[in-house]
């Protein structure tokens, strides 16, 4: 007998052949292990002759055979034995090389006859000739399951560009490149690049590692395993990583991974993480994907009872972006130096060796990747008595400068620039000096143009602002105790000082009318972005902690609150959860949303014995208080999952119940921890003993402030007495326990929007450190698709519209609402929706406010109505003001930077920064 191939050619009829052809289907799905082997060799014996009789008996005297015949006869012969995966999987296996073959032949003759002249210079210099097979098997790959892509179109269009002699780096780079040209008119390029990427990564990291040269994403199947094990004996070598990673059982790990989750990447996702997370030695990165979710998934079990099992179950939620750890955790869990916290805050002394030891401080926690929050207010103002020198005070502002300064001297390993938040209360006499420290004007020695800064606002100010009334500053050493003192406390002790003043008792003072402050406070944030607008009472009346210390600061993105002091610098350990992965057809899936939030508790609980730290008063606050901050990220994405738009009543219900699910699983978490590893050791005197949650606070913020000056929603619908008398029974384990981060970076690895954010459009440019990606909503792009309305001619008005949809005609009604972008939201949708979230949480969030047609009237109304809605914090400042725009040339697919680039956004008077969770380079500090 003979067989015919496919290429029409006759060779002889070998049994053998169909005998490999089984045992690599039952390998694939078996595995070589010793107890597989015998039954696989017996079984596949038996197989093969009876797919060889059955030809014998069809033809005794011989003939030909096509070879598509003996498949479907080996496919029934596996179906007749029982062997159903088996014979599931060969049907795939198959189906898959058919449509590579079909896709080969779809080449056009010319890109066929050009790859035919094409030479590949290899990285040891020789020359080879271009293995069309093989890069039609990678972009074949890249494309696998994803609609609306084609791997023959990228094939041609890399193939155009090259020529003879281009290297293999060279050649990688033109298919990403391609790839990536094209997501602008289709978001699943994205991915297509991104597996793209995924091929350069792993010649790269495998090479490095000796295990292969070349690897296909399904090679990887069998490889990872063994990756793994090469990549931590040499990272443990090369003294990159903890020598503990060597006492998991790493062939238990190795088989845990799961090669298949490199397809979920977006480019700026795996791109990000190859740049700025993977492990590298002497620029050469030898850590892929799924070990780099190990390797943090590890270093975070390394103190568990079970830690395989730990390890296994922290990356299988990493992986899936079911939930994400924040930058320092997957910057460096799992190293020599596994400085995970996200957040410091610390309280600035006034005396001149504590102030530069709060600089010193503040560089040392810089250094391993930490978002500083510095609380100035103890500092004497400009003019106050000095009794050691018999002079005068330069005030907070020359030392802020030096402030600034460490901060862009100390840039995190080169990872980031180091980034701090400095914070000042309203009534500090240097108040109006710090408020325009982020001018472009004035003497440049008085400014800080690297630097954060916020507004520490009592509630009395704001009280004054609504009531028009006078205002009076003071130094903090003729008034000291107003920097320990909020609520009505505060009031009645700062109306002491201020007849102190009146009496003349207090020389150093100066009396304004709130208002004029306000103003001068609300134009330097339209003007320059800063000082941010954070309220000290809500803060410190809604804390758990406050039996044990004040809240003095927010730290360097404002969603963290918690107690400083000389003593105590507060960490926070930060991690979100990726909301849309838990939206399903029924809306929020609270079974999953549980399990998640359970395992995330956990892991964040882990970062505060396992954290390296850098300075001592670190390690005895984190330790005595162990807080965490669990926050969301993908709240916009989630929302287009439910076709719900942002700018709705149904939008703040979905903040208000989902948040409220988070808190109520979150607190249960830590208090199941609580029963298992123990109580906090300052627990006793909470509120959490009291029974008194984040939900319950509201009641001591309104009593304190009085009904007049506040509006809260007070809904709930899950069991919270029954979770209550669970904590009272069980403790907490942590202080804190959730917290909203801008989640600027992680969102891009998982390819979610940020945090809380809405859209901020549809299509543009956004630049980080790692370069420019083009950003398309693939919601929008899909929900067009599904109305016949996606083409060219789309992707032209979106550019010229700058990513809205709004001016497009044949746009329908609901979808232009559903896909409104981040300044066609009105500010209260914003306001509303976080007063929502607040209710539920015992720390804050990163809340951007985006003011479209920005006017003093606007800014007045929306940070009033925030104060008024109970937000302890705001973030940075969006402004757009109603001037036209500078367009780019439309046609030629010149996209718009956000921040740079061919158009120019006339925002305010000067620029204003782009928030740090959108498309500032140099601002993505918290995560």
């Amino acid at each position: 007998m003979r067989v015919i191939k496919r290429n029409g050619t006759v060779v002889p009829f070998e049994e053998s052949k169909i005998s490999v052809a089984i045992t690599k289907a039952f390998l694939a799905v078996e595995g070589g292990t010793a107890a597989a082997s015998s039954r696989i060799h017996e079984t596949v014996a038996k197989l093969t002759d009876q797919v060889a009789n059955t030809f014998r008996r069809r033809m005794p005297s011989g003939g030909t055979i096509h070879i598509e015949d003996i498949q479907d006869q080996v496919e029934l012969s596996l179906m007749r034995a029982g062997e159903h995966k088996i014979a599931r999987d060969y049907v795939i296996y198959r189906e898959e090389q058919a449509r590579k073959r079909a896709a080969r032949k779809a080449l056009s003759s010319a890109t066929q006859e050009a790859a035919g002249h094409i030479t590949v210079v290899q990285p040891d210099g020789s020359r080879a000739p271009l293995d069309l097979a093989r890069l039609h098997t990678v972009v074949t790959e890249a494309c696998f399951e994803l609609a609306d892509v084609s791997a023959t179109h990228i094939i041609d269009e890399a193939l155009r560009n090259l020529y003879d002699g281009v290297t293999a780096s060279e050649l990688s780079t033109s298919l990403v490149i391609t790839a990536r040209t094209m997501i602008e008119k289709e978001p699943n390029y994205s991915y297509v690049a991104a597996r793209l990427l995924c091929d350069n990564l792993r010649a790269e990291a495998l090479g490095f590692l000796g295990v292969a040269d070349l690897a296909t994403q399904a090679d990887m199947t069998e490889l990872y395993a063994s990756a793994l094990a090469a990549y931590v004996e040499r990272g443990v070598e090369l003294e990159l990583l903890d020598p503990k990673l060597k006492t998991f059982d790493i062939a238990r790990l190795g088989q845990a991974l799961l090669p298949e989750r490199d397809l979920q990447f977006t480019y700026l996702g795996l791109q990000t993480l190859y740049d700025r997370y993977f492990i590298h030695s002497n620029d050469v990165r030898f850590e892929l994907p799924q070990i780099f979710f190990m390797r943090v998934a590890m270093g975070l079990a390394a103190e568990e009872a079970d830690k395989n099992a730990r390890a296994i179950e922290f990356y299988e939620l990493l992986s899936s972006f079911d939930y994400m750890s924040s930058t320092p955790t997957l910057f460096n869990a799992g190293t020599l130096r596994p400085q995970l916290s996200s957040c410091y805050l610390t309280t600035v002394p006034d005396d001149l060796h504590g102030i530069f030891g709060a600089i010193q401080d503040n560089a040392m926690l810089s250094k391993f990747a930490g978002g500083l929050g510095n609380d100035w207010t103890p500092v004497r103002a400009l003019g106050s008595y000095i009794k050691g020198t018999n002079g005068k005070s330069q005030g907070v502002v020359p030392f802020l400068k030096v402030v600034n300064d460490t901060a862009v001297a100390v840039n995190q390993g080169g990872k980031r620039k180091g980034a701090v938040c400095s914070y000042l209360e309203t009534w500090h006499l240097d108040i109006e000096e710090f408020v325009e420290l982020r001018k472009n004007t004035g003497d440049d020695r008085r400014r800080t143009h690297d630097m954060n800064t916020a507004n520490w606002i009592p509630d009395l100010f704001m009280k004054r602002v609504f009531d028009d009334g006078d205002w009076t500053l003071f130094s903090p050493n003729d008034a000291p105790d107003l920097h320990d003192l909020y609520g009505q406390a505060f009031e009645e002790r700062y109306s002491y000082y201020e007849e102190q003043a009146r009496c003349g008792k207090l020389k150093l003072h100066k009396t304004v009318r709130a208002q004029n402050l306000w103003r001068k406070m609300l134009a330097m944030l339209f003007e320059t972005g800063h000082p941010w607008m954070t309220f000290k009472d809500p803060c410190n009346l809604r804390s758990p902690q406050q039996h044990v210390g004040v809240v003095h600061s927010s730290n360097l993105c404002t969603e963290i609150t918690l107690n400083t002091s000389r003593d105590e610098i507060a960490v926070c350990n930060l991690g979100s959860i990726n909301l849309p992965q838990h939206i399903d057809d029924n809306g929020l899936n609270l079974d999953k949303l549980q399990k998640t939030v359970r395992t995330a508790v956990r892991m964040l609980d882990n970062v505060i014995d396992i954290n390296y730290y850098s300075v001592p008063q670190a390690e005895r606050s984190n330790l005595r208080h162990r807080p965490v901050g669990l926050g969301v990220m993908g709240f916009q994405d989630a929302l287009y999952k439910q076709h719900i738009a942002y700018s709705s009543e149904q939008a703040v219900e979905f903040a208000d119940r989902s948040m409220e699910a988070i808190s109520y699983f979150a607190i249960d978490a830590s208090s199941q921890l609580a029963q298992e590893r123990g109580v906090y050791s300052s627990y006793e005197g909470s509120l959490w003993s009291q029974g008194i949650f984040p939900i319950d606070s509201l009641d001591i913020l309104e009593q304190q402030r009085g009904a007049k000056y506040i509006q809260l929603d007070k809904s709930q619908t899950l069991d919270w007495p029954a979770l209550r008398a669970s904590v009272k029974s069980r403790g907490m384990r942590n202080s804190n326990v959730m917290a909203i981060a801008p989640t600027a970076t992680i969102a891009n690895i998982t390819g979610v929007s940020q945090s809380i954010e809405p859209t901020y459009q549809n299509l543009y440019v956004k630049s980080n450190l790692s370069g420019e990606f083009t950003v398309v909503n693939p919601y929008l792009v899909n929900d067009l698709k599904a109305r016949g309305l996606w083409d060219g001619v789309m992707v032209n008005d979106l550019k010229y519209y700058d990513g809205s949809v709004q001016g497009v005609d044949r746009v329908p009604q609901d979808l232009k609402a559903i896909y409104a972008t981040a300044f066609e939201v009105e500010p209260k949708w914003l306001v509303e929706s976080a007063s929502r979230r607040q209710k539920w949480l015992d720390q804050a969030q990163s809340l951007n406010l985006y003011i479209n047609n920005a006017s003093g009237k606007k800014l007045d109304i929306t940070y009033r109505m925030a104060w008024y809605s109970g937000l302890k914090t705001t973030y940075y400042l969006r402004s757009l003001a109603a001037t036209g725009t500078e367009k780019s040339t439309i046609s030629t697919g010149n996209l718009n930077a956000v921040s740079s680039g061919g158009q120019t956004v006339q925002a305010s008077p000067a620029p204003v920064p782009a928030a740090c969770s959108l498309d500032d380079p140099d601002c993505e500090a918290c995560q």
